[in-house]
């Protein structure tokens, strides 16, 4: 499953250097599926999401740290953990259970990002 950032976050953005995948993001800065992966050009996310891999998206959260689902594999194929969470202060890095992929879809996530 992704990871995903609660309201309890105090924006220390202790998570967003440690991210491979480049999924987290301040609040109200806009996401793009180039940053920090190998997406360019026209793209086709997991979850149906077309466009550019430059494209702008809208903020996922205009007051804290946010995680993009779509980018997030959970640190697969590059750490044993999460890095987002064992860095993260308060412990608001944690498991989205909205969003629950196996380890062959966050792989095959992480392939698709990182071509």
């Amino acid at each position: 499953m992704a990871i995903k950032i609660t309201e309890d976050c105090i924006n220390c953005g202790a998570c967003e250097p440690e991210c491979p995948n480049g999924a987290i993001y301040a609040g109200g800065d806009e996401w793009r599926f180039s940053d920090k992966t190998t997406v360019k050009g026209a793209f086709t996310s997991k979850s149906g999401i077309t466009g550019d891999g430059d494209d702008g998206h809208e903020a996922i959260s205009g007051d804290f740290y946010y995680i993009v689902t779509d980018k997030c594999t959970e640190c697969v194929g590059f750490h044993d953990e999460p890095q987002c969470a064992s860095v993260c202060p308060v412990d608001c890095c944690l498991h989205d259970e909205d969003n629950v992929e196996t380890k062959d879809e966050l792989i095959g996530k992480k392939e698709m990002l990182h071509a």
